[in-house]
C-alpha cells in the first residue's frame, strides 16, 4: 500500500477563482395595483403551499416550524419557501436554501427522511422537473457538442475546492469503508479493489475513462506497475494530473471518450464515476467506446452510481447547479447497453458506502472553509452545503446505489473469480 506521506502530492494545486450560479434578473418595476394584486395572490398560494408542505413533511416525521423539535425538522425563515418548494418542486427547495429561506440542522437526514417517505419524489413533480424531462427526451444531453460543459462548469471550479474536501487520494467517488477508519483509507481500499478486481501485473496497458484528477493512475502506476493513459473533460483535472503524476507512465488526455482512437488495445479498461455524465441515449455508444479499446481477452471494470429505477431524466436543481450533464442509470437500462458487447462477470454493490463517503467530503468542506471563503461566496457554501447533504441523506434512504461491474468481451475461459 501506499503510505500517507506518498500520496500528499495529489493535493497539491494553485486555486482558481470560481464562479458563483447567477442570480435571476430583477423584476420589471409594477404599479401599485399590479403589486397589491401579486400580494393577495401570494398570499393565497403561500397559505396553501404550506398546508400540502406540513401536511406531506408529517407523514415523515419531519415539522416545519419557526422553533423546530428535532433536528431534521424545517426552520423557515421567509415564508416564501411554501410556494418556492411546492410550485417549484425541487429547484425551488434547493433555490430558496441557498437564499436563506429556510434552514435544517441535520440536512442529511432531513433528505433522508423525505426521500423514505415519498416527499422528495412529490417535489420532483414540479414544472421545472417536468421541463427538463421534456427537454431530455426531445435532444441528446449527452451530445458532442456539450461534452466539456460538465468540466466547465463543476469540475473547474477550483482545485484549491476539491483538495480541500476529497483528501489526499483525489478520489471523487465512493470510498469502501470496512476496515478502514478514515477517508484517505477508506478511498485507498477502494484503489486497491479495483485493482484487484481488474488483476492487474506489471507491464498492462490501462485505459481510465473519466480520469479526474488522476487519482488512480497514479496509484495504479506506483503500486503495479502498469502505464495509464486517462480521458477527462476537465482541462482543471488534465492539468493537476499531469502534473502528479510527472514521472511516471501516465498520460492524461483532455478529450470525449467518443474521439479516442487509440492504437493497440488496451489490456484493461476502468471507469470510475463517468458514465453518470454519458446519459441515457449514450449508453450503447460508450459500451462500443469499451469494446472497441480493449483486447479480445481483456477485462474492464465499470462503477456508476445507480438508481432503483429507469428514468430519462436528473434532478432540476442538480442539473442547474451542480452537474449540467448528468443522468443516473439503472440496471436495466445498463444491462440493454452492455448486450451483445460484454459478458458480465463480477457485479458489486455497496452504495451503503457513500453516505459515509459524501459526509466525510462535508466535513472536509466545512473545516476548510474559513480558507475557502475569501474565493467562493456565501450563497456558493449554502448551494455546495445542500448538495452534499442531500446527496448523503439519498444513499442512507437506499435510494441510489454504486456497482462496480467486471465485465469481459466473450468471457472468461474456466470462470472469473471475483476480489471479496
Amino acid at each position: 500500500m501506499l503510505g500517507r506521506h506518498e500520496s500528499t502530492a495529489l493535493r497539491d494545486r494553485v486555486p482558481r477563482q470560481p464562479t458563483d450560479p447567477p442570480r435571476e434578473f430583477a423584476p420589471a418595476r409594477e404599479s401599485p395595483g399590479e403589486r397589491i394584486a401579486r400580494d393577495k395572490e401570494t398570499s393565497f398560494m403561500n397559505r396553501y403551499a404550506e398546508e400540502r408542505l406540513r401536511l406531506l413533511a408529517a407523514t415523515a416525521g419531519v415539522q416545519i416550524a419557526d422553533s423546530p423539535s428535532h433536528p431534521w425538522d424545517i426552520c423557515v425563515h421567509n415564508p416564501r419557501f411554501y410556494r418556492r418548494a411546492w410550485f417549484d418542486g425541487t429547484l425551488g427547495a434547493g433555490e430558496s436554501y441557498m437564499d436563506g429561506d429556510w434552514d435544517c440542522d441535520q440536512l442529511d437526514e432531513l433528505a433522508a427522511r423525505m426521500t423514505r417517505g415519498g416527499l422528495r419524489e412529490r417535489l420532483t413533480k414540479g414544472p421545472a422537473n417536468w421541463t427538463l424531462e421534456v427537454a431530455t427526451r426531445l435532444r441528446n444531453e449527452g451530445r458532442r457538442s456539450r461534452a466539456f460543459l460538465v468540466g466547465e462548469k463543476h469540475y473547474d471550479i477550483g482545485n484549491d475546492l476539491y483538495s480541500a474536501m476529497l483528501g489526499h487520494t483525489m478520489m471523487y467517488t465512493c470510498a469502501y469503508w470496512q476496515g478502514a477508519v478514515t477517508l484517505d483509507e477508506a478511498q485507498t481500499a477502494k484503489l486497491e479493489r479495483v485493482c484487484r478486481k481488474l488483476e492487474l501485473r506489471e507491464g498492462m496497458r490501462v485505459l481510465d475513462i473519466g480520469c479526474g484528477w488522476s487519482g488512480f493512475g497514479y496509484y495504479a502506476a506506483r503500486r503495479y506497475g502498469v502505464s495509464v493513459v486517462g480521458l477527462t473533460v476537465s482541462k482543471e483535472q488534465a492539468t493537476f494530473g499531469r502534473r502528479i503524476c510527472e514521472g511516471l507512465p501516465v498520460e492524461v488526455i483532455l478529450q470525449d471518450y467518443r474521439d479516442f482512437h487509440p492504437g493497440p488495445a488496451f489490456d484493461r479498461i476502468v471507469s470510475l464515476g463517468m458514465f453518470e455524465h454519458v446519459c441515457s441515449k449514450n449508453y450503447g455508444e460508450f459500451a462500443a467506446v469499451m469494446r472497441r479499446c480493449l483486447r479480445s481477452d481483456g477485462l474492464a471494470l465499470l462503477g456508476t452510481i445507480g438508481s432503483n429505477v429507469s428514468e430519462t431524466m436528473g434532478d432540476a436543481w442538480i442539473h442547474r447547479y451542480i452537474f449540467p450533464v448528468g443522468h443516473v442509470p439503472s440496471l436495466a437500462q445498463i444491462g440493454r447497453a452492455l448486450e451483445g458487447k460484454f459478458v458480465l462477470e463480477d457485479l458489486e454493490n455497496f452504495g451503503a458506502s457513500y453516505d459515509p463517503t459524501i459526509v466525510a467530503w462535508y466535513r472536509n468542506f466545512r473545516a476548510a472553509w474559513n480558507q475557502l471563503r475569501h474565493r467562493y461566496s456565501e450563497r456558493f457554501r449554502r448551494m455546495w452545503e445542500y448538495y452534499l447533504l442531500t446527496a448523503a441523506g439519498s444513499f442512507r434512504a437506499r435510494n441510489g446505489q454504486v456497482w462496480h461491474f467486471v465485465l469481459s468481451p466473450a468471457g472468461i475461459p474456466g470462470g472469473y473469480h471475483p476480489f471479496r
